[in-house]
């Protein structure tokens, strides 16, 4: 029979850093919910697997329990890390009847594309390979899986206990975390891209970051580097991870956020500043990528000016 895969909305704890952490304590009655078979084996229904746009970190407290994702079974116990990759089906299955306790840190790593970090981030594009693939650094690597279990503690007590600079604190938390992986990436997973050509697009990226106000088109862009239209869409989505027309939309509701949050600007106005002049297509993508509307994204962070 096959296994049922469902797909899973994150709704995230805070928009302008699009995570959610939370903490899961096994249920005694579920404990105690174990069947044995007829030679007194214990069994358990296996869970549903599930995935998301985000990236998902474990983080395990106490206990031990099994993770199941493509081919693979991890064995997770107190201190260990796991990692599975944006849209990747994953499960998993507690070990014993132990108690057990974990954290769960979702994260949408494209809010964390900007100019500063664009170079790197597309290291994390999972263009080949999910990022589950890095799992092996956290079971050879003692100093890196205790960093980056620190950072999920940290990131978890910043968002259960916000202070001034939450914001500021889970980022930079976040972009530690990356640079970890980055780091003890001794099997080069993650150094498969081809940064001559992400120079080779330097140019076309710029011209976006100019242009966003006015019309972008594929033949325009790709003739200021003297490639076909089919080369360059080839090309930009080999370098970046994603399309070239993704990639506008992706920096146009990024420019648009600045607006709302610096400017006394209608959202009309916002959309029409950035070269979305069809509201209706402003207001999809933007909840597309924020999970709520532009006006919902600029009370909420009023709201918390005001706390």
């Amino acid at each position: 029979m096959t296994a049922e895969i469902r797909h899973e909305h994150v709704a995230y704890q805070n928009p302008f850093l699009a995570i959610k952490i939370w903490r899961i304590d096994s249920d005694p009655e579920r404990d105690r919910a174990y069947r044995r078979d007829k030679e007194g084996q214990r069994k358990v229904p296996f869970p549903a697997w599930n995935y998301h746009d985000e990236i998902e970190f474990l983080l395990i407290l106490r206990g031990e329990m099994t993770a199941y994702y493509g081919e693979e079974q991890l064995p997770l116990r107190r201190g260990d890390v796991a990692l599975f990759g944006s849209a990747e089906p994953h499960t998993t299955l507690q070990a014993n009847d132990a108690p057990l306790s974990y954290l769960v840190f979702q994260l949408n790593l494209r809010k964390y594309w900007d100019q500063s970090t664009m170079n790197n981030m597309m290291h994390f594009a999972e263009i080949i390979r999910p990022l589950s693939a890095l799992n092996y650094i956290f079971r050879e690597n003692r100093a890196a899986r205790a960093q980056v279990a620190s950072l999920i503690r940290g990131i978890y007590k910043e968002m259960n206990d916000p202070q001034i600079g939450c914001e500021l604190a889970v980022s930079a938390m976040i972009k530690t975390i990356l640079l970890a992986l980055l780091r003890n990436d001794g099997r080069k997973r993650l150094h498969y891209h081809d940064h001559l050509l992400y120079e080779r697009l330097r140019p076309a990226l710029h011209h976006v970051e100019e242009h966003l106000h006015e019309k972008l088109s594929v033949e325009t862009v790709s003739g200021l580097l003297s490639m076909s239209g089919t080369h360059f869409m080839k090309s930009f989505k080999k370098a970046l991870g994603m399309t070239f027309t993704e990639f506008v939309v992706f920096k146009r509701i990024k420019r648009a956020e600045q607006l709302l949050l610096t400017r006394d600007i209608s959202i009309a106005d916002a959309a029409a500043a950035v070269g979305m002049s069809n509201l209706g297509h402003f207001y999809r993508q933007f909840n597309r990528l924020n999970d709520c509307s532009p006006k919902q994204f600029r009370d909420r962070l009023r709201m918390e000016q005001r706390e």
